[in-house]
This record gives structure tokens, sequence and C-alpha cells, in this order.
């Protein structure tokens, strides 16, 4: 059965048993919730415009506090075995598993995507967990052939230290737990600081790794939340004390992160924006091109960085899949995210709804076809303001918007002739995180995924752009920022590689045959 009318609204039952419904603050210490006279950040859901619940700001005092903290609780920490280190992680993925249904509908009812979304959210954190517990007994180096008789050569990995993890109201937990879980089990310590529209659901993630990290006497401050607006992202950015800044979000607050961080020469991993595309081919199975376009321009209200945005379909099929997609926009249900039935819920916010209506009219003057409509959803159950209708507009590959990632659910269709010219087209926009090819045409799956093909971090063929597995290292290319996290070897990130030489013999040569007798 799906949830209830019910109870789609209970939300003080779900605070309740997520045990959170008394914290207040926004500054922890693994179970250390800090005093803070901060603003207050309340968080509104965009489902039915209800506080969702307020906390107070860390202060630059409290982030203080916890950087103190935390490099106390690096120096032990660090010191635990990697295989240990990943044991406590085991224990937090089982408690997540337990915790899955209330995290999942506080996610869907905060940020607003649908409970299924939420509670796959909370499965990849799931998942991750998993990966990073292999991972603790898999932190490889190498041996290398020396130059030099009697020498032995290697590299090692060490832990980096303090990891600053900024992330985004779209993915208020998942792509924290991406970065963390790895961290955890390199030996890191972790400061996130969540987005200020989603920071109930990041509260509740620390009260559950709090408990498990007590419950194995993990040293406090290796787990830590700063709860604020942009200021607080700037001092991690800046802070010479945190090796490395894993950020999420716009192209335009990550060049703020990446300068502030290169600044200082330290790292910066960088998730930013997407303005991805599916080619479909007319050898393409067109039901399963079908599916993959709707879903991912509708998921999360198109709200997420893998989200289709463009659609480059070959003009011997363009009107025919064009007829399709306008027959399965009219089957979406849009409505509260918490009930099963809706595929797509609302728009974070009234401030995301005008950004969506401004890019509508700028379609539309550009000369964009409407081919089906967009607007605003409003009264009864959308009276929150923030419910939209996803849009669809046949438009020429040129046009200056087609360029740009508009986070909405706005679709854009393209014609194109040859193969080539549509790799060409994909890879014009400045973006390059995800991308996909429809095709049962070998020759072209193939020469997609060359170096002639696709530019982005992530080109799939026959699914969609939209929905990555933990395994794999997630990431893009150009303005989306190159930076690579979750599966792979994006665990080298967190960590410093070192190399070592040891003479075991009695002489000591010198490389490359240098000379130098005394």
């Amino acid at each position: 059965m799906g949830t209830t009318t019910e109870d789609l609204y209970n939300m003080k039952e779900v605070l309740s048993t997520l045990g959170i419904e008394k914290i207040t603050q926004g500054a922890s210490t693994g179970m250390k919730w800090l005093d803070s006279d901060g603003a207050q950040i309340v968080s509104i859901s965009p489902v039915d415009a209800s506080e969702v619940g307020r906390i107070s700001a860390a202060t630059k005092a409290n982030y203080h506090q916890i950087i103190e903290q935390a490099q106390k609780g690096f120096a032990e920490w660090r010191n635990w075995p990697a295989p240990r280190r990943g044991e406590v992680v085991r224990q937090l993925g089982d408690r997540l598993r337990h915790f899955k249904e209330p995290l999942g509908k506080l996610v869907s009812y905060e940020m607003g995507k649908s409970y299924q979304e939420g509670l796959g959210e909370v499965q990849e954190m799931i998942d991750i967990c998993d990966f990073a517990v292999g991972l603790s007994r898999q932190l490889y180096g190498l041996t290398m052939h020396s130059e030099r008789p009697g020498h032995r050569m290697y590299e090692q990995y060490h832990p980096l230290g303090l990891v600053g993890i900024i992330s985004a109201f779209n993915f208020p937990v998942a792509v924290w737990a991406w970065n963390a879980a790895i961290a955890w089990v390199c030996g890191d310590v972790c400061i996130w600081k969540p987005s200020e529209k989603a920071p109930i659901s990041a509260v509740a993630c620390q009260h559950i790794v709090s408990q498990v990290f007590n419950d194995n006497n993990v040293p406090e401050g290796v787990s830590n939340l700063v709860v604020g607006e942009r200021s607080m992202g700037e001092l991690l950015s800046g802070d010479n004390l945190i090796p490395l800044i894993s950020a999420t979000g716009s192209t335009v607050m990550g060049k703020a992160v990446g300068a502030a961080v290169g600044a200082r020469l330290g790292r910066a991993l960088l998730e930013l924006g997407g303005n991805n595309a599916i080619i479909i081919s007319k050898d393409a199975d067109l039901k399963t091109a079908l599916t993959g376009a709707v879903f991912g321009a509708i998921g999360t209200a198109g709200q997420r960085c893998t989200s289709t945005r463009r659609l480059i379909i070959q003009e011997d099929i363009f009107e025919d899949f064009k007829e399709k997609l306008k027959n399965a926009y009219r089957q979406i249900n849009i409505g509260n995210p918490l009930d099963e039935r809706n595929h797509m819920g609302p728009l974070i916010d009234r401030d995301a709804v005008e950004q969506y209506l401004s890019a509508i009219q700028k379609i539309k003057e550009c000369g964009g076809k409407q081919v089906v409509q967009g607007g605003v959803l409003e009264g009864g159950q959308y009276s929150s303001g923030c419910y939209v209708k996803p849009a669809v507009f046949e438009v020429d590959n040129d046009l200056e918007i087609v360029q740009c990632e508009t986070f909405a659910p706005i679709l854009y269709i393209i014609r194109y002739r040859s193969i080539e010219e549509a790799i060409k087209w994909q890879n014009q926009v400045p973006q390059g995180l995800s991308s996909a090819i429809m095709t049962n045409n070998l020759r072209e799956s193939e020469l997609f995924l060359s170096h002639l093909g696709s530019d982005c971090g992530i080109a799939n063929v026959n699914i969609g752009t939209s929905g990555a597995e933990i395994g794999g290292a997630f990431g893009g290319e150009k303005e989306t920022g190159g930076g690579r996290e979750s599966g792979s070897d994006a665990w080298k990130v967190y960590m410093r590689r070192q190399t070592n030489t040891i003479n075991y013999s009695i002489k000591v040569p010198l490389a490359q045959g240098i000379k130098f007798d005394l």
C-alpha cells in the first residue's frame, strides 16, 4: 500500500521517530549540539508552505569551536585502522536502513521530491556505506621498480585531514554521504555545511551518525555540522586548516569556491551545473527512449544536476517522437510528492518558480515553439505557489538560452541530420556533466563513447542522463567543475599520496646515474 492521505503531512511523528523534534541548534560536533545565538533559519516545505522546523544558524564562534574539535578528532581518528573505521561506517549503513522510511519522507517533504525519490536518496546513502566498508580494506598504493640497485620504491596514501562538504538542496543528504562515508574510511574528519533550504534533513543525518559514532567511541569532531547562510560556506572555503572542500551547486557558486580554495592552494572537488542532452537516433527503441527522456526531464521537477534539458532527435523520427512526448506529458500527475500516485512535486521555492517563468518568457521571445504548455498551478493542493507544469519547446540549437542550465522542468527538443551533427551540438554547451544516446546502432553507440563523442564525465547508451550508481565515479567536465566523487578510485582525492624509496644496499647510488663522490 502507498502512503495514505491521512499521514501525508504527519511530520511531527516523523521528526519524533528520527529523534530530532527538540533539536534547535545548527552547529554540532558529534553528539554535542553547540549553543548558538545565530539567526533563525526556517525550513518551509514547498509541498504545502508549512514550517518543517527552525534552526539557530551556526555562528563564527561555533565554527571555530568545531574546527578546533575537528583537529583533535582527526589526530585520534587517523590512527584507527582503516577496517575498524569501515566497521563504524557499516553500522551507519544499518542504522540508515532502520530509518529509511522516516528519513526518506522528511527529505521528500522538506525538498519536494517524490517519496520514491526520497527513499532512493536514502538508499544511495546506504549503498555508499556498503561501498566504503569494502574500500576500507582496499586503500592500495603501488610498488615500482627502482632504477637503482638495492632500492625499492612504492607509494602509499595517508589521511588528508579536515574535509569541508558544501551540499545543495536538490540532494539534501545523499551527496553529503557520498563524500563523508569515503572520507571517514580514509581517516579524514568532515565538516558539513548543508543547504539552508533543507537543513532539517541534515540535522536528522547528523543525529543518526552521532548515535552510531557514540556507540563505537568515535572521537568527537569526526562528524560535524554547520548550518548557515553563504557566509558559512565562505569560511570553509577560505580556511587554510581545511585541505579539501567538496562543493555541489551552481557553476556561479563553484567558481567562487574554486577561487577561494585555489588562492590558498587547497583542493576543490566541484560538482556543478549540467545541461544534459539525450541523442535519439532513428535506430533507437522509442519506448525506451521515451521513458528515459520523460523521467530525466521531470524527475525532481527538473532540479537534478543530471536532469535532461535537451533532446536531440533525428529528423526522420522527430515528428513521431514529438507526438509520443506530448502524449506522455499529458499523463504526468503533479501534486503532493508524498502521494505515490504523483510523478512530480513542487519546485523548491517561489524564487525557483520566478526563474522558471522568466526562462519560459525568454524562450518565447527567442522564437521557441511551444510543444507542451507550462505555467504555474494554483489553488487547492497547489496553494504553496511552488507547483508548475513541465514545459517542452521546439528550438534551434544555437539559441542562447539553450546553452544555459535552467533548474526547472523545461525540455528543449532539437532536430538533427547526422550523428556527427548531434554529437557536435551536444558538446557545444559550457557544461559537461551527463549525456546519453538512444540507439541500437553499434557504430553510433561506439562513436558516442569514443574520444570523438561525448565530452561529458558521464556518457550512457540506452539509459537516460539522470541517475547514477555509486560504484562509478560521479562528476563532469568543463563548467561542471571536473570533480569526481562516490565510486571507482574517487577515494584518492580524500587522501594525500606519498612516494617512498628504501635503500637496502650498502651504497648510495643517485638517480639518473649522477656521480657525487666525497
